[in-house]
């Protein structure tokens, strides 16, 4: 894959990424900050992939740690709770995976985006 398709890859997997955090945040805080969503995404991505790294290794526990540290982040960027960070994550899943798979359906992308992890 040559530097342009990468960063094509890259650019369309985080618009997506951020399409899911926005619609989660928009239901669960009804803020409408596009901007916000895709701070959330970036940050998150990085953090998923830093805690993966560290401690994906081990068993259940790894990507459950990295679960949790994703999930902190969407909590330090929407502070309304642990739960209500944890239901913003579920529904950005579930959003980038809709998009995903019309998207990949036509043939336009591989199924994943950065910014919400399993996407």
């Amino acid at each position: 894959m040559t530097v342009i398709e990468s960063a094509f890859v890259f650019i369309i997997s985080f618009i997506i990424g951020t399409i899911g955090i926005y619609v989660g945040a928009r239901i669960i805080t009804e803020t409408e900050s596009f901007g916000k969503a895709a701070v959330t995404a970036l940050i998150g991505a990085i953090v998923w992939v830093v805690v993966a790294f560290l401690f994906g290794w081990i068993p259940l526990l790894g990507p459950l740690l990295a679960l949790i540290a994703y999930v902190g982040v969407v909590n330090w960027q929407y502070p309304a709770g642990w739960g209500s960070a944890a239901v913003i994550s579920l529904i950005a899943w579930i959003t980038s995976i809709i998009i995903l798979y019309a998207l990949a359906l036509v043939g336009f992308v591989q199924f994943s985006a950065f910014g919400v992890p399993g996407a």
